[in-house]
């Protein structure tokens, strides 16, 4: 076994433990968090670890297989009602479970118990757009044939082909003149637009200024219209703001630091890259301070309007 093999089990076993973990605590209702403690990763960045490694979100993968136990129940435990199913499965009470058991496997809980219903979507291979719909390893058949695809994903084939580089390396401290933006980090360019305007009158966009942006919360655990993120430039410190724009600090430390050429609908496909093939079989995991992507081109006049970036990811030895 190379050292690469051996590093990516590593990773592996610790999302593993995870999985353990919900399966254990199925019926009680318990944060996100103690999934990420429970692998012994980073809160803040699990949730991309855990994206890049099976392919499904934290909330996702819990849902299904709340959802799953919740069908196998409702075949194997005939005596248990309704109520009690979804209490035993973590969900707060009946109509909640109704709701997402219908939007999963397309009927009521009660049709799903007495065999009376239509064949879900799902089932058939289709999507909500009538679309064969290969993301969640959904199969007919006895409940627990829902539950294979979740071991299945943890096997699954990295699915980018960007290239890219990646090198560790110390960065040092940055001190950055932002503008906060409040919801889905796609349109952080708002708030670049508004900096823009406030940073080029005085003359801020010097040789050697950065262009970047902070993510400062977990899109896993923060719904998306309540994300803050920060479009920020680089400035000497003590800089003088005013209005809306504000001046902070970014810790220093160890990086790694991936550098990508891609298109504009291709950032997420860049963080899978990095944290779902490069990080486990690493050597490193992700520390608690913040990421961030540096912008070192003006895209609107590349050839293709590709954009190169260097993603930021904190790192600490595995």
């Amino acid at each position: 076994m190379t050292r690469a093999e051996f590093l990516r089990r590593e990773y592996e076993g610790r999302v593993n433990r995870a999985i353990d973990f919900v399966y254990a605590n199925l019926s009680r209702d318990f944060a996100l968090d103690e999934m990420a403690d429970a692998a012994a990763f980073s809160r803040f960045h699990f949730h991309r670890v855990f994206h890049a490694l099976t392919g499904e979100t934290l909330a996702g993968f819990v849902r299904r297989v709340r959802l799953a136990r919740a069908a196998d129940l409702l075949r194997s435990a005939p005596a248990l009602d309704v109520t009690a199913v979804a209490l035993e499965c973590g969900f707060s009470g009946p109509s909640v479970f109704s709701r997402a058991f219908r939007e999963r496997f397309g009927c009521s809980p009660s049709e799903w118990r007495s065999g009376d219903f239509p064949a879900p979507r799902s089932a058939r291979g289709e999507s909500k757009h009538g679309q064969a719909d290969g993301t969640d390893g959904d199969a007919p058949g006895p409940a627990n044939r829902y539950l294979e695809g979740i071991e299945r994903s943890l096997r699954r084939e990295p699915m980018t082909k960007l290239k890219y580089e990646v090198e560790v390396k110390e960065l040092s401290e940055l001190t950055v003149a932002y503008a906060r933006h409040v919801g889905p980090y796609n349109e952080v360019g708002e708030a670049f637009g508004r900096l823009g305007r406030w940073a080029g009158p005085r003359g801020l966009f010097r040789p050697g200024a950065l262009s970047l942006a902070v993510y400062h919360d977990s899109p896993e655990t923060t719904e998306a219209a309540k994300l803050r993120s920060s479009a920020c430039l680089s400035v000497p410190p003590g800089t003088p703001v005013d209005g809306d724009i504000g001046l902070m600090t970014i810790p220093g430390g160890k990086f790694a630091v991936a550098r990508f050429e891609i298109a504009v609908g291709q950032f997420g496909e860049a963080w899978d890259a990095l944290m779902g093939e490069w990080l486990p079989s690493s050597g490193w995991q992700p520390d608690d301070r913040p990421c961030y992507e540096v912008y070192l081109n003006d895209h609107e006049k590349h050839p293709l309007k590709h954009f190169i970036i260097d993603i930021c990811q904190p790192v600490k030895p595995l």
